[in-house]
């Protein structure tokens, strides 16, 4: 491995972070070389929207900041340089019109990921950018201005490097974490990884023979350690083995093993008002059985015959015989029912990792490193982790698109 191959840019990953950015930067004249370690591009793309691509999301992207936890803020250049409708609009222009549901997610019209996939690919080569699959790069160095990258079979350099690997999450599809040794090797520092977007499993978990039930904007809150950490709303659903649906999943950046979640089927309600109001409903309907009560509050007849047996009390007693004792733990089941975390799902199960490049080292107006000049980082391998709902694709090929254009306004040749 004597020789040496010279690239303006190279680019380790081609995810559609690292796609997009060669696409960008190959567009403009520069040599541009993609290193992957699979046999071929885009394999977490292809799984996204179960197969499907939610790409984006409909709406104003200045409300795009609000769905990335805390790290939002960070997003605000690269989205305002290159945002939903331009992603959208740069498809459409190659042939691809999109498709956006009554709930805001942006999907290819064919909802199929590989037409993504095969038009990234196809601008890559019409632009000339190199790709090596099957080429995983063990080592890179930065010296007199140039990165060396030594994979198995060669050595290139490059004034620029873009590090876009991607997370932990799905490790089938390659996403192992390699950006974040690199990263590391370079200076940075790697903020705590863990699974973002991720189920949620309940230690003793009551309701595993109501798997499959789910619920439309259900309210929950957050404890731990006798605290309220927070509150949300969304969609939710009951697993064999805990809680899922985009609610819990866009939420779980938050939630750690041992913390309490107290679910609401009725809403943010005051207590002393809910108690006050079905003390009535059981006065006023003294024949009728205390389960027509739990219904009249649309909860599904499966999980209203649980509360009962929960909470226990007999599904045919009437609401002349219903104890105070009884009411009252009934009324805190259906409106704060607690349930104790055993953990969340691995990044097997994870749609996104939560950590990774830490966000002050990098200029989040350009992508670049703060610690290497020429170094830039695209998509998961930093510490973003988005809701689901196209978030987390929109901000890779943001990433993307910037780093690329922040690279092409440096002066000078790069070779």
């Amino acid at each position: 491995m004597t020789n040496t191959t010279r690239f303006d840019i190279v680019i380790i990953g081609a995810g559609p972070a690292g796609l997009f950015c060669a696409a960008t930067a190959g567009a403009a004249g520069k040599t541009v070389l993609i290193l992957e370690k699979n046999s071929g591009p885009g394999k977490k793309l292809l799984l996204s929207g179960s197969g499907q691509c939610n790409i984006t999301h409909d709406g104003p992207v200045r409300e795009f900041l609000t769905h990335y936890g805390p790290h939002g803020a960070f997003l605000k250049p690269a989205l305002m340089n290159f945002p939903n409708t331009a992603l959208i609009a740069f498809f459409k222009e190659r042939g691809l019109d999109m498709v956006t549901t009554d709930r805001g997610k942006v999907f290819p019209v064919t909802l199929k990921s590989a037409d993504i996939l095969r038009i990234l690919e196809k601008e890559c080569v019409s632009c000339g950018v190199a790709i090596h699959y099957n080429e995983p790069v063990r080592e890179v160095n930065h010296n007199g201005g140039y990165f060396s990258i030594v994979t198995r079979q060669a050595l290139f350099s490059g004034s620029t490097l873009v590090i876009s690997t991607g997370g932990v999450s799905y490790p089938g599809t390659g996403s192992t974490g390699d950006g974040y040794g690199l990263a590391s090797s370079l200076g940075h520092t790697i903020a705590e990884t863990a699974p973002a977007l991720s189920p949620v499993i309940i230690n003793r978990y009551p309701f595993r023979d109501l798997a499959g039930v789910s619920f439309d904007s259900l309210f929950f809150s957050l404890w731990r350690e006798g605290k309220k950490i927070g509150s949300h709303q969304g969609d939710l659903l009951f697993t064999h083995q805990g809680l899922s649906g985009p609610g819990i999943l866009d939420y779980s950046r938050f939630i750690h093993p041992g913390d309490t979640i107290r679910l609401s089927f009725i809403g943010p309600v005051r207590r002393e008002q809910f108690t006050k109001e079905v003390s009535e409903k059981i006065a006023a309907h003294p024949v009728s059985h205390v389960k027509t009560v739990i219904l009249y509050y649309k909860v599904p007849e499966r999980l209203a015959t649980q509360l009962l047996f929960l909470s226990g009390i007999p599904e045919n007693l009437t609401c002349a015989h219903l104890t105070k004792e009884k009411r009252n733990i009934l009324i805190a089941n259906m409106l704060e029912f607690p349930l104790t975390v055993a953990k969340l799902g691995g990044f097997q199960e994870a749609m996104v990792t939560r950590g990774g490049v830490s966000l002050p080292e990098i200029n989040p107006k350009t992508m670049e490193s703060r610690q290497v000049p020429g170094l830039y980082f695209a998509g998961e391998v930093i510490d973003i982790d988005g809701d689901t709902g196209g978030y987390n694709l929109q901000a890779a090929f943001s990433t993307g698109y910037l780093a690329a254009t922040s690279i092409l306004k440096q002066p000078g040749p790069c070779i």
